[in-house]
């Protein structure tokens, strides 16, 4: 008989017998144990919590797992004195329910937010309970069989499209969990802040790709693979890197490089390529450099190793932000120096330490050019709305002071026949 037809049996005659009674109470105190857990849970796991590892919270798990412990637990002492048929049904179903549960969980922590995911729940879902209903209604067996049934030979394995979905699964599994458990230590690992940011990228990357292999390696033995076949396929991967992946494998021992030496690191402000901007990310393959006006330029990382790297913050991140104006000769230099020193200090971006400073630079055709220098140390949010600034408070300083800001002049002597010796001149200014 098959488990539904067992239970259907059953419920005929232990429905309204102690044992039926008995059955149902037990199922009623796990499935409100599981609830109670559950809230339990919810109050007391904060977001930050080192071991809420997905979206959604351990509590969603929580509650199948604790109901089915309890009930699981309470079915042993009873299978000695009597059949449990409803218990076995309640513990099938929930079961099914805590894994289906427990693979979301990972899965949203895996998978970013989008369509995949959802389609990848769904298919989570309807399998895990066609199998329940193929096992309760007994023809489980007969599937397995029947997928075993259809298989080819290739050398000495024979494959059958049974050992192929064994084999698809498990390796679903093996880097699921994988990536899940690399994707908890590496948030430890980059929210390490006493170690240079850096260092903790790549860390956190070797992870990730250690974790990768070893999902690789726990997944093909169980469906009977032998893992000396990865020899052969290393073999073609070294071929195929030597030629046509060369580039690939280049920017990515370049994007270790990169993170290894620090000669280039997240959040300094650089030009690379005709580029100015600020480093945002390293991935393996390519660098982020997002410029001043909010554009994104993503370039290949071989390109920082090859190609000459200007960091205007490698080893101070503070920058000289200069500013040139030209007053009249008949200005009172101190004075002037003053009002600029003045404007600059009252922006608060602008460092104290070093303190700016101002000098003559030329004394110009027009009138005496002076220079003011002053630090900042956040060169990432942009120059231009600040040097605006300094200049706008300079004009209205320099307006109430009567400081005279003087215009180009040019003198044009015009000569002809008639000038008879004499030098007439029209000047323009």
């Amino acid at each position: 008989m098959s488990p539904l037809e067992k239970t259907l049996e059953a419920f005929a005659t232990q429905a309204t017998t102690t044992h039926g009674f008995l059955q149902l109470a037990v199922i009623a105190a796990g499935l409100g144990f599981g609830w109670l857990a559950a809230r339990v849970m919810r109050r007391r796991v904060t977001q930050a919590a080192l071991w809420k590892f997905g979206t959604g919270g351990f509590d969603r798990v929580a509650f199948p797992l604790a109901a089915l412990a309890l009930i699981w637990g309470t079915r042993f002492p009873m299978q000695k004195a009597f059949k449990t048929p409803f218990v076995d049904l309640a513990v099938s179903l929930l079961v099914a329910f805590a894994v289906i549960r427990l693979a979301v969980y990972v899965l949203r922590h895996v998978v970013p937010d989008g369509a995949f995911l959802r389609g990848s729940e769904r298919t989570i879902a309807i399998a895990m309970w066609v199998g329940v209903a193929l096992h309760l209604v007994g023809i489980l067996p007969e599937v397995w069989e029947a997928l075993d049934s259809i298989a080819f030979t290739v050398g000495k394995q024979r494959i059958s499209l049974l050992l192929v979905l064994q084999g698809l699964v498990s390796a679903a599994i093996a880097l699921a969990i994988s990536m899940w458990l690399a994707k908890l230590i590496e948030g430890q690992i980059l929210a390490a802040e006493h170690v240079e940011l850096s260092t903790r990228v790549v860390i956190a990357k070797l992870v990730r790709a250690l974790a990768f292999f070893l999902a690789i390696l726990v997944a093909l033995p169980i469906v009977g693979i032998d893992v000396t076949a990865l020899s052969v396929f290393g073999g073609a991967l070294g071929v195929g890197l030597a030629f046509g992946l060369q580039k690939i494998a280049s920017n990515y021992v370049s994007g270790y490089i990169i993170l290894l030496d620090r000669s280039v690191r997240i959040g300094d402000l650089v030009t690379v390529d005709n580029r100015h901007g600020v480093v945002k990310e390293i991935a393996s393959r390519y660098t982020v450099i997002r410029s001043l006006d909010g554009t994104e330029s993503i370039l290949p990382n071989e390109t920082l190793i090859t190609q000459s790297v200007t960091n205007h913050s490698y080893t101070d991140r503070k920058v000289l932000l200069k500013l040139k104006v030209t007053v009249g000769y008949g200005s009172d230099v101190d004075r002037v120096f003053a009002l600029m020193l003045q404007s600059a200090r009252n922006q608060p971006r602008i460092l104290a330490d070093p303190a700016p400073g101002a000098w003559i630079v030329a004394l110009g055709d027009n009138g005496i050019e002076i220079e003011m220098g002053a630090w900042i140390s956040d060169p990432d949010q942009g120059q231009v709305a600040l040097r605006g600034a300094v200049l706008k408070e300079i004009l209205e300083a320099f307006r109430a002071e009567g400081i005279e800001i003087p215009f180009p002049q040019r003198e044009v002597r015009i000569l002809g026949p008639s000038a008879q010796g004499k030098d007439p001149a029209i000047t323009a200014g």
